[in-house]
């Protein structure tokens, strides 16, 4: 998963989902599989990343490629996409109102959504915030 907004205009965007198809030294070959531009193969170069010069008496700076591994994913990072299995570990409830609905609707089959409650009773708590409804 892309954690940076390379190139929005070629679909490499802070959550764009991939597949690494090639590593070279300083940059990476990805093939989308998410977006409008799903498919295409993209270069991901190192990014610096710098800490703050106030932070510190002297500036370090840490070249890397901004993607991480995606097995799994939070609910506000699902947020937008479309997957075709959906595994949901709610042995706690969801902490925000909201999150319930956009974990179950990214899935494209309710078939392939899995939910593990931690409980023999299989249930859940939906938070909602009345407030936000009301004026």
């Amino acid at each position: 998963m892309v954690m940076r907004n390379l190139a929005p205009a070629q679909g490499v965007c802070n959550g764009t989902r991939g597949v690494v198809t090639r590593m070279g030294r300083r940059v990476l070959e990805l093939c989308l599989l998410t977006g409008t531009e799903a498919g295409k193969t993209v270069l991901i170069p190192r990014v610096a990343l710098d800490t703050p010069e106030s932070e510190f008496s002297f500036v370090l700076q840490r070249r890397q490629f901004p993607i991480r591994l995606a097995f799994a994913m939070t609910i506000n990072k699902s947020q937008g996409q479309s997957v075709k299995n959906v595994g949901l570990d709610l042995e706690h409830s969801t902490f925000s109102h909201g999150q319930l609905y956009v974990a179950l609707s990214r899935c494209t089959s309710p078939s392939q959504i899995r939910i593990f409650t931690g409980s023999d009773q299989n249930v859940t708590k939906n938070v909602v915030y009345k407030d936000v409804f009301q004026r």
